[in-house]
């Protein structure tokens, strides 16, 4: 019998334990290593090749969705099973578009779970119905460039356009510009809505 070889990537030890505990006891099934963080997991996925990558989608040092990226540069015929909270859609959307066949919450019961890595593993798309839930609730949206998070971040402190181009080294209306921009990907009306909808997606931090 031909076994699926599984990485698992999660930067908490007792989370690893435990998937690998659900997982030693199916017949079709070997766990060929681990990572805890998304560097790691891309190095590993380049050295051993596996079937599928189980990971987290938050995580230190490189996150799953960058890390989705690179394994699937590094381990091309590998299908990668994000597990994640509830939480913002946006990771997610991300990830899948990066390459992930599917995402299921830590929550999930062992069933559901194997589930999950037999479909992703045979090539299909598993995307728990809770997730799927809430990616319709709290639809994605366009990725912040690191100019625009800084600029962003810079509005919540309450800086006038003046200030944040002092600040920045930029132009007065290439921050507006970039406002705009922002305003446009978040669906914001001003910058108190832009400001509530990035600490609700979190991509700002309080």
């Amino acid at each position: 019998m031909k076994k699926t070889r599984i990485l698992i990537v999660d930067d908490h030890a007792l989370l690893r334990h435990g998937l690998k505990s659900i997982i030693q006891y199916q017949k079709d099934m070997e766990i060929v290593g681990e990572a805890e963080n998304g560097k790691v997991a891309a190095q590993q996925a380049k050295a051993l090749q596996p079937d599928l990558v189980v990971m987290d989608l938050v995580m230190p040092v490189m996150d799953g969705v960058s890390a989705t990226g690179e394994i699937m540069k590094r381990a091309p015929n590998a299908h990668v099973l994000l597990l994640t909270t509830y939480g913002s859609s946006d990771g997610i959307a991300h990830a899948l578009d990066a390459g992930a066949s599917g995402a299921v919450l830590k929550s999930a019961s062992n069933e559901n779970l194997i589930s999950a890595i037999k479909d992703v593993a045979a090539g299909r798309t598993s995307i728990a119905n809770d997730i799927r839930r809430m990616m319709q609730d709290d639809p994605p949206i366009k990725p912040l460039t690191p100019r625009q998070t800084e600029i962003l971040s810079y509005v919540m402190r309450g800086l006038t356009n003046q200030d944040i181009a002092k600040a920045t080294g930029i132009r007065v209306d290439s921050v507006g510009q970039n406002l705009t921009t922002i305003f446009n990907k978040l669906g914001a009306a001003n910058r108190a809505e832009a400001i509530t909808i990035a600490l609700r997606k979190q991509l700002l931090k309080l």
